[in-house]
């Protein structure tokens, strides 16, 4: 226990173990006040108002989601090297993610008889606003905790989202009698707005002043057109990597009844955390890749090891425990979710690769790649589940998505371990070709 103690302390003097583990930690909070929270939810609202939350929920993170999930990437590659000019890209990343979050949900509020009868509570002038706001709340507060590990302050986003859990799970109860259809939704959004008004007086107040006057004055900051050629090439594939996380609940909620979604959003919301732990320690490596080309292929293989001696426990006893954990919310949770819920959490450990050859990509600013591998994988689990649902239901998705996380991952194989030997084989010319690398 002393010598696991010992280099767990010794990991924390890295940043890169340091802000993965924060992350990692923040997955964890957020995970187990996230099964918190629904447990509240499924006990205090009908199975219908459930499923009802959780398909209103997606569709405000898809739309938030468009263009602030396809900025982590650029983010966390170019704030840690932005100097003097990181409070605009801060805001530019804010004002186009909150932009053209808020035109996509007006889109969708204006067709909103095609997306079925689950999003009708919708309809109507002060629902599609609160919709509305609501992405536009959800954009900024997705990229925030980018801008706080950009900035290499990842250990304040664990405190942040613990404090936004508990206040949720505390007004999701309180408006159980009082707004028993639509208190899910309201719950989930008011506290997030109420949470950004400390997180920004932090980043702005603190954190980007502090990060400014420790840059190296000698130190040319990413011009746009740089960060724009990024975009360019990181921006459609990350936006296919939404269309796995986002649209494929929300097109299976326009397929299934409210009831049957509920049940499926549940297994899926749990199979995605154990995700998320794999991509937490990807963007530490991009951002300490950025920081430090020269160390990219030993933080590369560190990055690997730990992500891998972590999320592979979990995923064991997701697997083995999965009707157990999923009957926690009732019996029909466990019949219908643990088939999905064990093979997306198998799905896990090929995606671990992907995201660690993702992250290599960014840090090297290969955007192409980046693009290459990314709308690869989103089409191969979109053509592979829509072709297996009629025939196996909500689990299409698991099955579609462990499919195509195994193939990609055995395509990338070889780039990936030249990669994890460059520091080895070739360190002399890392050291060199680091020198001034974009």
């Amino acid at each position: 226990m002393s010598n696991l103690w010992g280099r767990v302390l010794h990991d924390l003097r890295n940043p890169l173990f340091r802000q993965g583990y924060a992350l990692m930690a923040n997955t964890v909070i957020t995970g187990v006040l996230g099964m918190g929270y629904w447990l509240l939810a499924a006990h205090y609202y009908t199975d219908e108002e459930f499923g009802r939350g959780q398909a209103v929920i997606t569709a405000m993170r898809l739309f938030a989601s468009l263009t602030a999930l396809g900025f982590v990437g650029a983010l966390a590659r170019y704030l840690p090297v932005s100097g003097r000019r990181t409070p605009e890209v801060i805001l530019r990343g804010y004002g186009l993610a909150a932009a053209t979050g808020g035109v996509a949900a007006v889109g969708f509020l204006l067709t909103l008889p095609l997306w079925g009868e689950t999003y009708s509570v919708l309809a109507g002038f002060g629902p599609g606003l609160f919709f509305l706001g609501s992405v536009v709340v959800w954009a900024v507060f997705t990229l925030q905790d980018v801008v706080l590990t950009g900035l290499r302050r990842a250990t304040f986003v664990p405190l942040n989202n613990l404090i936004f859990g508990l206040v949720k799970m505390g007004l999701l109860v309180a408006l159980a009698g009082a707004l028993p259809e639509g208190g899910i939704f309201v719950s989930w959004v008011i506290p997030t707005a109420l949470a950004l008004i400390p997180v920004q007086w932090l980043i702005f107040g603190v954190v980007v002043p502090r990060h400014v006057r420790q840059a190296d004055a000698g130190q040319d900051p990413p011009r746009l057109r740089e960060m724009g050629r990024f975009l360019a090439g990181d921006f459609p594939g990350t936006l296919s990597i939404l269309a796995i996380v986002y649209l494929v609940p929300v097109v299976i909620a326009t397929q299934v009844g409210e009831a049957t979604f509920g049940r499926f959003a549940m297994a899926h919301t749990l199979a995605s955390m154990i995700e998320l732990l794999a991509m937490n320690m990807a963007v530490s490596l991009t951002v300490e890749g950025s920081f430090d080309r020269a160390s990219l292929a030993q933080n590369c293989r560190r990055a690997l090891q730990r992500a891998l001696l972590i999320v592979t426990p979990i995923i064991a006893v997701a697997i083995l425990g999965a009707p157990l954990i999923l009957r926690i919310f009732g019996t029909e949770f466990a019949d219908e979710g643990t088939t999905l819920l064990r093979l997306m959490s198998l799905a896990v450990l090929p995606r671990v690769l992907i995201e660690v050859y993702l992250s290599t990509l960014r840090a090297r600013s290969k955007a192409r790649a980046l693009a290459v591998v990314q709308i690869g994988l989103a089409v191969l689990v979109l053509v592979s589940t829509v072709v297996l649902f009629p025939h196996f239901g909500v689990n299409a998705v698991g099955y579609g998505l462990l499919f195509s996380e195994l193939l990609v991952a055995l395509l990338i194989f070889g780039n990936l371990r030249k990669i994890l030997k460059y520091g080895e084989t070739a360190r002399s010319t890392v050291t060199q070709g680091s020198s001034g690398a974009a």
